[in-house]
C-alpha cells in the first residue's frame, strides 16, 4: 500500500533527475567542444602546388672516364674532379689538363678526404675532413685556386651545428651561401648546413623533408639545391637518385622532391658528385663501379674487376 506521504516525493525526484540529465548534457557538449582539433594552419608554397614533377627532362648524351672518385664541378669550359686525396682538371674535350697530388698541403689539422666540390669565380670549394670507416673529424671548408689547384684559405667548421660528416659542398651566389651536406645517418644527414659565402661564418641549417638516404653530392642551380643519394642497393641492381629542394632561407624545413632516377648508368654502383654546365644545358653526375663499398670506403672488388672505374655521365636537359 502506497501512502500519500510517499507519493509526494515522486515529483521532486523526477525534477532532480531532469536537472541532472540537463547538467550532464551541457557538460558533455562542453567537453566535446574542448576536444575539437585546432583549425588547419595554412602553409604557403606547398610542393603539391605544381612542383612535384621534375623540373627538366634528361637524355644521356655521353660517358667520360676520369681520375677521381668523389666530386665534380664545371666552370668556364673546364671540369674539376676530386678524388679522395687528389684534385684534377679536364678541358672541354675531357683531356686531363692538370693534377694536384697533394691537396692537403697547408692544412693545420689532419685530413685525408675531399668530398663533392664546387667551383665559383675561379676558386674550387671543397668540404675536407679526416674520414675512416664511416666516421669523420676535422671538418672544414677549403678554397683552392682553380688554375693552380693550390690551397688558398680555409674556413672553420661549426661543430655546434650537429654535422658529423661532410660529403659535398655547393656555392649559392644568389643567397650568398655555401651549403654543406652530410652522408652520415641520423641527425647529421637530415639537414643542409649554411655558411656565409664572404666570411665563412655559420648561418644555420635547414631540415630536409623527407630525408634522402646517404647524400653524396650537392649543387646549386637557379634557386634549387640538387642532391645525389646513394640510396639504391647496387647488389640488387637498384638505381640511385637525384633529388632537389627549393632554397628559401626564411624557412627552417625544405620539401625534397625527386628529380631523376639514375637507371641508365653503365652499371649500378656508387653515385657521387653532381654539377651543371649551364651554358650547354647539361647535368653531370659522377659514378663509381667495380669496388665493394663498406662504411663509405672501398673494400675489395666485385667479380670481374681488379680496380674501381670512375665515370661522369653527361645528361642533356630540356624544360
Amino acid at each position: 500500500m502506497v501512502t500519500g506521504r510517499h507519493l509526494c516525493f515522486r515529483p521532486l525526484i523526477l525534477l532532480i533527475a531532469a536537472v541532472f540529465i540537463d547538467v550532464l548534457s551541457v557538460s558533455g557538449f562542453a567537453l566535446a567542444e574542448a576536444a575539437q582539433p585546432p583549425a588547419p594552419v595554412t602553409v604557403p608554397g606547398r610542393a603539391e602546388a605544381g612542383e612535384l614533377g621534375p623540373r627538366h627532362a634528361y637524355t644521356l648524351n655521353g660517358v667520360h672516364a676520369v681520375d677521381g672518385r668523389q666530386g665534380i664541378a664545371w666552370e668556364g669550359g673546364f671540369c674539376y674532379v676530386s678524388g679522395s686525396t687528389t684534385l684534377t682538371r679536364y678541358d672541354g674535350d675531357w683531356n686531363l689538363a692538370a693534377t694536384a697530388l697533394d691537396p692537403f698541403s697547408g692544412f693545420a689539422d689532419e685530413v685525408n678526404h675531399i668530398g663533392d666540390i664546387d667551383v665559383y669565380g675561379g676558386e674550387i670549394y671543397a668540404g675536407v675532413e679526416y674520414f675512416m670507416d664511416g666516421e669523420a673529424r676535422n671538418i672544414q671548408i677549403a678554397v683552392y685556386d682553380a688554375g693552380r689547384l693550390e690551397l688558398k684559405r680555409t674556413y672553420a667548421f661549426d661543430a655546434a651545428s650537429g654535422q658529423t660528416e661532410v660529403s659535398g659542398i655547393a656555392v649559392d651566389p644568389d643567397s650568398g651561401s655555401v651549403w654543406l651536406c652530410s652522408w652520415a645517418d641520423g641527425e647529421s644527414g637530415r639537414y643542409l648546413y649554411r655558411y656565409d659565402l664572404e666570411s665563412g661564418a655559420y648561418l644555420g641549417k635547414h631540415h630536409l623533408q623527407p630525408v634522402p638516404q646517404w647524400i653524396q653530392g650537392i649543387a646549386y642551380d637557379d634557386g634549387w639545391i640538387y642532391m645525389t643519394a646513394d640510396d639504391g642497393n647496387a647488389d640488387l641492381g637498384e638505381p640511385d637518385h637525384v633529388y632537389r629542394c627549393r632554397v628559401d632561407v626564411s624557412r627552417t624545413a625544405w620539401t625534397v622532391l625527386p628529380e631523376r632516377t639514375l637507371d641508365d648508368v653503365t652499371l649500378q654502383g656508387e653515385v657521387e658528385g653532381i654539377s651543371f654546365d649551364r651554358e650547354a644545358g647539361r647535368m653531370l653526375v659522377s659514378y663509381n663501379r667495380g669496388a665493394q663499398i663498406v662504411l663509405g670506403m672501398p673494400k675489395g672488388f666485385y667479380q670481374g674487376y681488379d680496380h674501381e672505374i670512375h665515370e661522369i655521365f653527361e645528361y642533356d636537359r630540356a624544360q
